[in-house]
């Protein structure tokens, strides 16, 4: 599934679907995250997120997630859609990008302040993000190519190194 680029002022949806509704007493309602600005990536987003992960979780067969970030440069909420793999309690997600030249923004994003949420279906999880290390990359990356081989081509139409992220599950 491509990675996409933050969205510019401009380009912001007038329409965002409901994020999480705040704790009954929390003093604040909670942020709503800012959805893809790709067309079939934010209606993917939406039938997820209105049907409370109950639809969306499949993607042409492929398990995908909801990751929520932090945007680096604006400070506010961030939603995309991404294909994952499990490696124990870990969920694991690779910055393909399509094979791009440049990382994806939610990795970009992750980079710059590692903890985010995944809902996976209807549950829902804090994690911690980091990049797998040079000695666990080829197991995860095994794994994640044998869910989607197409992370192979994009690593041969790219120079850069396309990471292999872990999110570690965290408490609230």
């Amino acid at each position: 599934m491509p990675e996409e680029r933050e969205p510019e002022q401009s380009e912001q949806q007038s329409e965002q679907p409901s994020g999480p509704q705040s704790e009954p007493g929390s003093e604040q309602p909670e942020e709503t995250p800012v959805d893809s600005p790709t067309g079939w990536v934010a209606a993917h987003i939406r039938r997820y997120d209105r049907s409370g992960g109950k639809e969306g979780a499949k993607w042409y067969g492929l398990d995908t997630l909801l990751l929520t970030t932090r945007g680096r440069k604006s400070g506010k909420l961030r939603r995309t859609a991404v294909i994952y793999g499990r490696d124990g309690d870990n969920v694991v997600v690779v910055g393909s990008n399509g094979g791009k030249p440049e990382h994806p923004l939610w990795y970009l994003n992750l980079v710059a302040s590692p903890e985010a949420h995944v809902q996976i279906g209807e549950e829902h999880l804090d994690v911690r993000a980091r990049t797998a290390t040079a000695e666990e990359k080829p197991d995860l990356w095994k794994l994640m190519t044998g869910l989607f081989p197409q992370y192979k081509s994009y690593q041969k139409k790219t120079t850069r190194e396309i990471p292999v992220v872990i999110l570690e599950p965290v408490e609230p």
